[in-house]
């Protein structure tokens, strides 16, 4: 049986992701994916080379420049699991919140919310509700696993909604609500701004239940939310935005962050 590779490589630029967990998006790009164990994809999610078994790189059409082949190759490096997991740097945030009418340092004295880098690895946890890989941290991963196992033993059913978002899907989920007309101080009482989320570190997770809808605070009503406030604690998770929190955010009883001991 192949090697299935089940962590997920970050760097500035690109994106180093396990081929099994995607689909050929054309007829060109299904012969190399199925040989594949890697591919490299931009920030935008558009695929730009796959990585074969003997870490050869193999640029997909069109043709992207051979600039960018080093960049792929360190990630192809950073893929060793004993490569040192570190955190990305943080250049591109001013503009992302300047295109928000934001500024950082503003923001972050008014609500007390510091600026959150991204890893350069983290591990697949599964997947979530909608069959989307969920990544994590590695202790966060280890975590939640035992965590779920747990509540399963005791008759409670607890799944992922989301884990880890880059600053870039943050900043899509600001243009998806900004599309709908709801203004940016509206967003921001449910939505931290791009660079702030605790999803961007890999150890926050949003939680959810059978027959529940998702992040919604009905969660604080159910089974699932009192078993989360007894137990959760002993795997290391704490609720992150109480009522009355003191960042603003409002009351998110699905949200919980790992915290390593």
């Amino acid at each position: 049986m192949r090697h299935r590779p089940r962590h997920l490589i970050n760097s500035a630029d690109a994106e180093l992701w396990p081929a099994w967990l995607l689909r050929a998006r054309r007829n060109a790009d299904a012969r190399a994916l199925a040989t594949a164990d890697w591919v490299v994809r931009d920030r935008d999610g558009a695929y730009l080379a796959t990585v074969d078994a003997r870490r050869n790189l193999h640029t997909l059409p069109p043709i992207h420049s051979s600039r960018n082949s080093e960049t792929w190759r360190s990630l192809v490096r950073a893929a060793d699991i004993q490569t040192p997991v570190h955190v990305l740097p943080m250049h591109g945030l001013e503009r992302r919140l300047h295109q928000l009418g934001l500024d950082a340092d503003d923001y972050a004295r008014r609500t007390g919310l510091m600026p959150v880098a991204e890893p350069s690895r983290l591990t697949l946890a599964g997947f979530d509700r909608y069959r989307r890989p969920l990544w994590l941290s590695d202790g966060a991963a280890r975590a939640w696993n035992q965590l779920q196992a747990a509540a399963a033993v005791d008759g409670v059913a607890l799944d992922a909604i989301s884990g880890y978002r880059s600053h870039a899907y943050q900043m899509g989920i600001f243009a998806r609500k900004r599309a709908r007309d709801l203004s940016v101080d509206e967003i921001l009482a449910v939505n931290a701004a791009p660079g702030f989320s605790e999803h961007h570190c890999g150890d926050a997770l949003d939680i959810g239940t059978e027959g529940e809808p998702p992040a919604e605070e009905s969660f604080e009503h159910t089974k699932a939310f009192h078993w989360l406030s007894g137990h959760a604690g002993d795997f290391g998770f704490r609720l992150s935005y109480p009522r009355d929190n003191p960042h603003g955010i409002v009351y998110e009883p699905w949200h919980w962050r790992w915290h390593a001991a």
